[in-house]
Order: C-alpha cells, then structure tokens, then sequence
C-alpha cells in the first residue's frame, strides 16, 4: 500500500466514527439509546437492515464463492422477499402495538418468563459467537495479505466499533451504517467496473458471461430436491424462509434496526426496501466474483490465494512438489486462455479451429483439472503447515484488489471490507448489550431510574465488545467464512423461530411445553448437526442434508414437541402454567 492508499483508509475510518459519535451527542434517556428515539426513516432502516446482514463476510466470501462454484449461492437468499412480507404483516405490528424495547419481552407476556430468558440466552451465545467471527474474519484476511499483526488489525476493528457503538447506542448504529452501505456499494461498483477494464481487448461483458457460462459458472437455478445440495432453488425458498423469517423477525440485532422506526409504515418500507433489493445485491456481488474468475482466463492465476500458503511450502521439503504443479497450473492456463479466446471470437486466424460446443467442453474438462490441481496444492500446504488456511476462497477479491486497482482505491476497497465488518459487529454489540440489559438485568432488579440503565447498557455492551475481541484472537477458520457464519446461525435461528410461530398461531400450547421443547430441541439440533452433517463431511460421505435445512427442522421439531407435551401434560401442570396471555 502507497500514502495515498493510507490517508484515505485512515481519513475515512475516522470520519465514520466520528460521525457516528457526533450525531447521537445528544442521546440521554433509555428510548434514544435503545431505540434510538423510535424516529428514524425507512430509508436509514432499510440500509441498516442490509448492513447488520452484508457483514465483511459478504465482500470477502462471495466474490471466492462464485469464483470457486458460480452463481448458485444467489439461491441462499431467495427466501428472503417472502421473509419480509410475512414480517411487515405479523411481526411488525405486534411489536409496535406492546411498544417493546427487544423482541424477547413479547414471549414473557405470551408464555413465562423462564420461556423469555432462554430465547434470549440462545441469542446471546449465537450472537457472542458471531460477533467474534464478523471482527476475525477480515481482521486475519487483511493481515495474511498486508503482512500486518493479526491482534492489532482485530484491536483496531473492534476498538473503534466500541468508540460509537457504546457512546451513541441504535441510532450511532444506524447512522454509520447509512454511510457504510453508500461507501460499500460504491467500492463494489468500482471494483466490477475495474475488472471489466481490465479484460483482453475484444472481449466484453457478454463474451465474459459465455466464458464462466463455459465454465460451468453461471448457473443460477438448480431445481433438483436433493437435500445433500447445498444451494438449490428448494432449500433457498424452504430453508431460507425459514432463515430469514428467524433473523430478522426475531434476532434482536435485526429487530432493533427497526423497531427504531417512526411508525409502523416506516418500518415495512424499510424492511421491503431490504428485501427487494437483498436479491439483486447478492447477485451483483457474486457478479463481481465470476467476472474476476474471467480475468483469470486471461492473466496468471496463483495455486493459492492465500500469500501466506506460498511462503510456508517454499521453505519447506514440498517446495519441488508445489512447483511442479505451479506449471501444471500454468500449462492449463495457457489452454484455458487459447479456449476462452476462441468463445469471444478474438483468437488469431490460426486458433479459429475450435468448435464452439467442443470449445466448451474443453473449457469444462479443464476448469475440472485446475480445482484437482488445487485440491492437491491444499493437501501440500496442510502437510507444510497445519496452521495455514488452505480453504483459499476468501482471499480472492482482496488480492485481485491490491494487484490491479489504482493506488487511492485500494485503501477506498480496504475501507469497505472493514467498514463491513464494523456494521455488522456493531449491530451485534448493540443487540448484545440491550438483551443483556432489558431481559435479563433490567427484568431482574428492583426498578432504576432511565440513567441506570442506559449506564448499564453502555457498560454491557463494552463488555460485550471485549469478549468479541477475545473470541476473535482465540477464534480459527471453519471452511468459508459466510458458509461458517450461516452454519452457526442455521443451528440455532429455527427453534427460536418455532418458539415465536408458537407464540402467535398455536394458542393452546403454553410455557412449560414451549421451554421443555426448545430445550430439547437445541440438544437435538447440536447432537444431528455433529453426526448427520459435519462428521459426515469430515470422513469425506454425503451428510444427510445440507445445514441450510436446519432451520426448517428446527422450526417443526421444536413446534411439534410443544403440542405434543401439551396436549400429554397432566392437567393439574398445565392448569398451573403462566396465563398472561389469557
């Protein structure tokens, strides 16, 4: 990186934290910290919605997703816009009409209150858990490629996330968030615009398209119902409902987005303005991925992309080993070049022999070859050091960024993925600190006055924000980063969804049934995650399904095993239950 790639990563940070800390100057009782004065407009909730969810992950995985396996990854979100709908029609209104500060206030009235603190206590540990990785994971990407210490990169995320975050509450959130996105989208743009600059000349958007289309890269829609397939038009429209409908109409990072709206009408224009465009952005974004995958076609590739993988074998007894599949790599790339060359009709006279149906067999055979090749380089890195990520999809956009963008851009691309990281840590520390706060102390102590409890919210989310930094230096990657993050969430988001779709359709199932079955169900959830998918995979055999189901399985078992304790309870139990929802 040159000064000029310095001043403006700096110049920008700064000014964002800054901002974030000057608008929310004037923030004093429990409604503007917590709610952020129940003001904000459609457009800001709508942009804050997208960046709790578009953490550093999103920028960094996706391009690597779609330059390893193509397009289908869109598939994830497509349960998203029926996700929204349902919210703004069901959950929205409910929560506007009790006036809540969380949406875990709502299960005590409706079932008990052991019922609220152990929904918001699965929050909590999926939340603290991910609040580390969304600071980890661009905190060890950036210093692997820049060379920096990793502790000071994850000091400096998650110190200045802290700054704005406890000193303004929801609305500091909100606020930097809107800038964050603008910048975010505008880096991104950037980079596609690059990238399609820097292809052959001859060769354009649509002849790139038919390159990674031959490559078996732009297939959107897989329609088969296969429950081992990861990403299907079928587990995106079932699972991800699901998903969607569990974070954001329940988790408290999500909910507290909009539950800052000024009206009920401001809220559904913001969480529909998320949901029309989600689909749009991830595709964009995977867009960016396969069109860097294109540039390859045509410019040398590493084995990995991981700088630190290269280093660790050429010092050690693999080194000939790797280098001899180096020019491998190289050998296929120079036929993959001639190939795509000859798809774009650009090739010379004398390479004008192929046929476009053979051409693209051709180019199908060899993108086989290249990930085999890769796939043996990973083994050789592992063996050379065990400590080394060889799972390189992350790495990929950053190191395209920091070899062809012009200096100036680099450090405006470095903002991003870090400004990225810090929306979504923020939203996380934010919600952290409020469930903490209004569930569990503020639920549980004698009552206070307004300045106590905005102290006490301050003071958990300070606390929260260290033991996200802690967990990020203990922290270590887990196969792509954005699958390790769905994963986590997957685990847990269904059977808390199950515990509020109980709580609003099944009326006669009361708390007892509903805690006894959450419980169980979570137990389930770990015990078939670890030996029906995970082990699975580990041992090199199909899993059972793919994590993604998780959250249509957790949903069921949890909503069946409370009707079913139910309806088997001996009366004199549940005449004893909690009716405050009668």
């Amino acid at each position: 990186m040159q000064a000029l790639d310095w001043i403006v990563l700096i110049t920008t940070m700064i000014g964002i934290v800054a901002y974030g800390i000057w608008k929310t100057r004037k923030n004093k009782g429990i409604e503007d910290y917590i709610k952020g004065g129940s003001n904000t407009k459609w457009w800001t909730i709508g942009l804050s919605v997208m960046a709790t969810q578009a953490s550093a992950i999103t920028f960094l995985s996706t391009p690597g997703q779609a330059f390893n396996d193509g397009m289908g990854f869109v598939q994830f979100y497509f349960g998203v816009p029926i996700a929204m709908v349902i919210i703004c029609l069901v959950f929205i209104p409910l929560y506007h009409r009790l006036n809540v500060y969380t949406a875990y206030e709502f299960l005590e009235g409706r079932f008990d209150l052991k019922t609220r603190t152990l929904a918001a206590i699965l929050f909590l540990i999926q939340r603290g858990l991910a609040a580390g990785i969304t600071i980890f994971a661009p905190a060890i990407i950036l210093s692997a490629v820049l060379g920096w210490e990793l502790p000071l990169l994850i000091l400096v995320i998650g110190i200045s996330v802290i700054l704005y975050t406890v000193t303004g509450g929801t609305k500091a959130v909100n606020v930097t968030q809107k800038q964050q996105m603008l910048i975010i989208f505008m880096g991104m743009i950037i980079t596609f615009v690059i990238v399609s600059q820097k292809l052959p000349e001859g060769i354009n958007f649509s002849n790139a398209l038919q390159i990674a289309g031959a490559s078996d890269k732009m297939q959107v829609l897989d329609f088969s119902f296969d429950l081992n397939n990861r990403y299907t038009f079928w587990s995106g429209i079932i699972g991800g409902s699901f998903l969607a409908l569990s974070y954001f109409g329940t988790d408290q990072s999500q909910v507290q987005r909009y539950l800052s709206g000024r009206s009920v009408q401001e809220m559904r224009w913001g969480l529909l303005f998320n949901g029309l465009l989600k689909v749009p952005m991830q595709f964009f974004i995977l867009l960016v991925g396969v069109m860097v995958f294109v540039f390859y076609q045509f410019n040398q590739a590493p084995l990995s992309f991981n700088p630190m993988a290269a280093e660790a074998v050429a010092n050690s007894q693999y080194a000939t080993e790797y280098q001899n599949l180096e020019e491998e790599l190289l050998l296929i790339q120079k036929q993959k070049k001639t190939i795509g060359l000859a798809l774009a009709g650009t090739a010379p006279e004398s390479e004008h022999h192929f046929e476009e149906n053979f051409s693209k067999s051709q180019m199908a055979e060899l993108e086989v070859q290249e990930k085999a090749l890769r796939s043996r380089a990973g083994d050789i890195i592992g063996a050379a050091d065990e400590d080394i990520e060889t799972n390189d999809k992350d790495y990929v956009l950053l190191l395209f960024v920091l070899n062809n963008l012009p200096r100036g851009l680099i450090g405006l691309l470095l903002a991003v993925i870090i400004f990225a990281a810090m929306s979504s840590t923020a939203s996380e520390l934010n919600a952290l600190g409020t469930i903490s706060a209004i569930d569990l102390y503020k639920r549980n102590v004698s009552e206070k006055t307004e300045a106590h409890y905005v102290k006490v919210s301050k003071t958990l989310t300070l606390i929260w924000g260290i033991i996200a930094i802690i967990f990020a230096n203990f922290a270590s990657l887990v196969e792509n980063l954005i699958q390790f993050v769905n994963i986590i969430g997957s685990i847990f988001y269904g059977n808390v969804l199950g515990i509020f779709l109980i709580a609003f359709f099944v009326r006669f199932v009361r708390g007892k049934a509903v805690f006894w079955a959450a419980i169980i169900t979570q137990v389930f959830l770990f015990v078939f995650f670890y030996y029906a998918i995970y082990s699975l995979e580990q041992q090199g055999e199909e899993p059972l399904m793919s994590f993604l189901w998780l959250n249509f399985v957790g949903c069921i078992v949890v909503m069946g095993l409370a009707i079913l304790l139910q309806v088997f309870m001996p009366n004199r139990e549940a005449n004893s239950l909690d009716t405050a929802d009668t």
